[in-house]
């Protein structure tokens, strides 16, 4: 059964197969009725997804973004709920980040180059289109280069954390990036931390910086992490969200739009309702 609310998906607009309005009908199908499209460093698909919303009953759309940001040897992203593309601070802020996915792009695909793969920066900005350039895009230049035979094992041999080709983007700092979030007027949430090593230490500075919530039931965790991060949350006074982190790059095992292996609770969700009902543009205010 799919959890109601999913506050982590991609698009198009990002490095999702899909279009905005397909992922929202999709969402809307699997049952989801609170949704977040939060595409990596870029609002382009929101204005879409509104309009795809408005068709469907009884279904709230947040429009987000996710940011992508660096600590020491290693990566955290966070997701900025109930920003509006309206907003040209956040646009002037999300089309710097974008030029560092892109310097970082062609830095791969030099490096790959390099390793004697037969991959082009053609193919990424193809594969990209009119996107905010991501990694998946350099895998699917990959896959279809016959380098590699899926997405995932472009990532695993090649473009990963630890991957011969990975290449360093701008520095963009947690901190900085739920700073930001707060300034324009958003509910910043720390995704997919699981991974993170000392992770009481990022969530104090970062609590400290304005972090609202944390992903807990995100796609794939097990009851016991579920269980590691609620307590993490609950410490930290942090709403314990969720998501899919659905891209529809990743073949039949990836998880649809609500697919979470522990099903977020109705508290939560009704948490990050609240929490944006008095949220309205800058210009409205």
């Amino acid at each position: 059964m799919a959890s109601r609310g999913d506050f982590h998906n991609h698009s198009t607009a990002s490095d999702g197969a899909y279009t905005p309005t397909y992922v929202v009908e999709l969402a809307y199908k699997q049952g989801v009725r609170v949704f977040a499209l939060t595409d990596h460093d870029s609002t382009e698909g929101v204005p879409e997804a509104r309009y795809a919303a408005s068709n469907l009953e009884g279904f709230t759309l947040i429009p987000g973004v996710e940011f992508g940001t660096d600590i020491p040897g290693g990566e955290v992203h966070v997701l900025g709920y109930y920003l509006f593309p309206e907003d040209p601070e956040l646009q002037a802020t999300l089309a710097r980040l974008r030029e560092g996915r892109r310097g970082r792009g062609e830095r791969m695909v030099e490096k790959l180059q390099a390793l004697g793969l037969n991959v082009t920066w053609e193919q990424v900005q193809r594969h990209a289109g009119d996107a905010s350039v991501g990694r998946p895009h350099v895998a699917a230049a990959l896959v279809e280069s016959g380098c590699v035979a899926n997405v995932q094992e472009a990532f695993d041999k090649y473009i990963g954390r630890n991957g011969p080709a990975y290449a360093e983007r701008e520095k963009f700092t947690p901190t900085e990036a739920v700073a930001a979030i707060v300034r324009l007027g958003g509910v910043a949430c720390l995704a997919h931390p699981a991974d993170l090593e000392d992770l009481d230490e990022h969530l104090s500075a970062l609590k400290a910086a304005g972090l609202a919530a944390m992903e807990v039931y995100y796609k794939d965790y097990a009851p016991e992490v579920v269980e590691r991060l609620r307590a993490a949350a609950k410490r930290f006074d942090l709403i314990p969200l969720g998501g899919s982190d659905y891209h529809g790059i990743f073949g039949r095992e990836e998880p649809l739009p609500g697919g979470m292996y522990s099903e977020m609770p109705e508290s939560s969700i009704q948490a990050i309702l609240d929490l944006g009902r008095d949220r309205a543009p800058p210009s409205a205010k």
